[in-house]
């Protein structure tokens, strides 16, 4: 039976040095507003500290206030509109998600179903991992909290390696701001430039809103990494 519904699986978008990041990321997502109307979520860093706020509802509901704007310092920024395709509603499962691994704080956020999600899920729960959340996006950080890897870009890829489906995701440590698409491209993620910094977004109406240049599509199976040394692409 058809709705008039959007049916757009969520929007992300992702920022890397720019003062007002938070407030950035706050118009990113009302241009991604199609893509995910039950709840929204934004992750900054400062510099030394990583700042959350995920709310059930509209961008405008709540995140136009300046005093949650206050609230998310940082020149970095990682932001998500959810329309939940897995996990059910409800706050625990709002994105980003946030974890502190032994290498620091880890955000991210992810667009896409993962297929083999529910193995994966009953494989960590075996091991010992505790899960906050019904979400697929969740497997991700234990997929990461668990890897072998010894640094953060390779735990990524070690993780991203082991997901079936189709799935795009942005991504933020304490020193870079991370993107990656699945190998068939199936869901849309673009680089964008505004000022020099690097901006991550579903679509390119999230760039133009904040007066970003579009740089291109990430391809398939790539992995755009921003630091403060640059831009670097890996396709694992």
């Amino acid at each position: 039976m058809f709705d008039d519904k959007f049916h757009e699986e969520c929007g992300v978008f992702g920022i890397y040095g720019q003062a007002d990041a938070a407030a950035m990321t706050v118009l990113g997502l009302h241009s991604l507003q199609h893509r995910g109307q039950e709840a929204a979520g934004i992750v900054t860093f400062d510099g030394s500290i990583f700042h959350a706020e995920r709310h059930v509802g509209l961008i405008g509901d709540t995140f136009s206030k300046q005093s949650v704007i206050d609230r998310l310092p940082g020149h970095s920024a990682i932001g998500h509109n959810r329309y939940s395709t897995t996990g059910g509603e409800g706050m625990r499962n709002v994105q980003p998600f946030f974890a502190d691994f032994a290498g620091g704080g880890f955000a991210v956020a992810h667009n896409g179903n993962l297929t083999n999600a529910a193995t994966l899920r009953d494989d960590l729960q075996r091991r010992g991992a505790i899960f906050q959340s019904t979400s697929d996006t969740e497997v991700i950080l234990h997929l990461i909290a668990t890897s072998t890897e010894h640094r953060l870009v390779p735990k990524l890829i070690d993780a991203v390696k082991q997901l079936e489906g189709a799935f795009s995701l942005v991504a933020l440590s304490a020193k870079k701001l991370i993107g990656c698409r699945d190998t068939l491209g199936v869901r849309p993620l673009v680089l964008g430039d505004l000022d020099g910094s690097y901006v991550l977004a579903s679509e390119s109406c999230a760039l133009y809103i904040i007066g970003a240049r579009f740089l291109r599509d990430l391809k398939p199976g790539e992995f755009g990494v921003r630091d403060k040394v640059g831009m670097q692409s890996f396709f694992p």
